[in-house]
């Protein structure tokens, strides 16, 4: 029986234990990530009504995240190659635990939008420094199951964030200030404490790990090098300006910008939503049942990463779970005034909006590796975010002039649909889908001879 069925037992072995050694922290610290970008929604109504910002005001402070992410993410993750990731990543927790602390003292529309950008610069970088981050230490085999479980994190933030901001809202008034203001100062302090904790935890790469031993060294080593040399020969050595702004590249930006959209006004119209579909929730109450499709989303997304592994497909992973987004949202005007059936919906479009993320960030390094890899996986998730600004933006302003969600809805809804056309489309994926299996016969081999001195039968 080949290696490429059964897969040396040292390398389960060596895969299980760097799961444990580096995917807890780094969900950790991507869920404290997520809230304090997000919780802004969680405050929007009360802190909307103290400072006298309208809902096209609130998208477009709120979107104004994106835009210093945007800028800033790929000089951070080419900062990262030669920083390191423990230096640097927890100077990123540093810069965002201060904006995030601040935000909980701005007085009007301006200092909030302000505070949103700084926001989006302090924490850019983080997420492509993980990703690049995990391709150091996991084979393309394992790359969907381990990115769904660390971005697990984002539904969990939702899941965590949701009631405690409800909570801090309701009960917590200290010092004369309004709760809202808590949600960040008392949302935004665990990064502050988090970026020490790094430090004295994360470590670089594989050959500075103390905890693996040279024979998992090794079989990793040979691993991530067979499945290089087989991108290297069937893709070539990616330049600087393709790996920025390359066709491939920007095809995927403009898939993961759909969904970005998505996410987004999810983010931070869903608990408006909701409280709109019922006048007798209080701000806990939404909290609640706003976490609901998260909780969901949490478990779905991992079943569906390993389900995209098992059967080694990324495209069909990516479009359906976006077609089932975009069916949701289309039909969520009829559930208007209805609460139930609008967490259903909105269960169901939580739900398939996050299961993408696992497959589709298998697919960059299909092609990307080493320096090509910094800088693209960084254009990729800096060009999408935009639609973190331009979809909670355009959402608002449609919302203030037609006085409901549904045109809004209706922009989400025909993004996803597009999105889910193009990645089914892609001929280059499928042709490096073809390259990726051909490269994992060839680790294993290789890796079973490395580690057993004897040739695969």
């Amino acid at each position: 029986m080949s290696a490429a069925v059964i897969r040396p037992r040292i390398g389960d072995a060596t895969v299980r234990k760097i799961k444990f050694r580096v995917l807890p922290l780094l969900v950790i610290l991507y869920i404290i990530a997520f809230i304090d970008r997000a919780n802004v929604g969680f405050v929007a109504k009360e802190m909307n009504a103290d400072l006298g910002i309208t809902t096209a005001q609130f998208g477009l402070a709120a979107g104004l995240f994106s835009i210093g992410y945007f800028l800033f993410e790929v000089p951070s993750n080419i900062l990262m190659r030669k920083v390191g990731a423990r230096k640097w990543i927890a100077r990123i927790l540093v810069s965002w635990g201060v904006v995030a602390v601040a935000s909980g003292f701005v007085q009007d529309f301006t200092q909030l939008a302000i505070a949103r950008t700084l926001l989006g610069i302090a924490e850019a970088g983080f997420f492509p420094c993980v990703i690049l981050y995990l391709s150091l230490w996991f084979p393309e085999r394992e790359r969907a199951r381990v990115v769904a479980l660390f971005m697990i994190a984002i539904p969990l933030a939702t899941v965590v964030a949701a009631p405690m901001s409800g909570l801090i809202m309701d009960n917590i008034g200290w010092l004369g200030m309004e709760g809202w203001r808590w949600v960040f100062i008392l949302e935004g302090a665990p990064a502050l404490i988090m970026a020490a904790v790094t430090l004295f935890v994360l470590v670089d790469s594989p050959a500075k790990a103390k905890w693996l031993t040279a024979d998992e060294k090794t079989w990793l080593e040979t691993t991530l090098q067979a499945e290089h040399a087989a991108k290297v020969q069937r893709h070539g050595h990616v330049s600087f300006w393709r790996s920025l702004a390359g066709g491939r590249v920007l095809a995927l930006s403009l898939i993961y910008y759909s969904k970005s959209v998505a996410i987004y006004v999810l983010a931070f119209f869903t608990p408006q939503i909701i409280a709109a579909a019922s006048t007798q929730l209080s701000n806990t109450a939404v909290g609640y049942i706003n976490a609901v499709p998260y909780g969901i989303a949490a478990i779905f997304m991992v079943y569906w990463a390993r389900h995209s592994d098992k059967k080694r497909e990324r495209r069909w992973h990516v479009g359906i779970p976006l077609i089932a987004a975009g069916v949701g949202l289309a039909l969520m005007p009829f559930a208007v005034n209805n609460l139930l059936l609008s967490v259903a919906l909105l269960t169901v479009i939580t739900v398939a909006v996050y299961a993408t993320y696992g497959p589709f960030w298998s697919l960059p390094s299909l092609f990307l590796t080493g320096q090509s890899a910094a800088v693209g996986l960084a254009a990729i998730n800096s060009i999408a975010n935009l639609g973190g600004f331009v979809g909670p933006f355009a959402f608002g302003a449609l919302k203030d002039s037609t006085g409901n969600n549904n045109w809004g809805l209706a922009l989400v809804s025909a993004t996803c649909l597009i999105a889910a056309a193009m990645v089914v489309g892609l001929k280059f994926v499928r042709q490096a889908e073809a390259t990726a299996r051909i490269a994992e016969e060839q680790a294993d081999a290789q890796a079973e001879f490395v580690t057993s001195g004897e040739p695969t039968k």
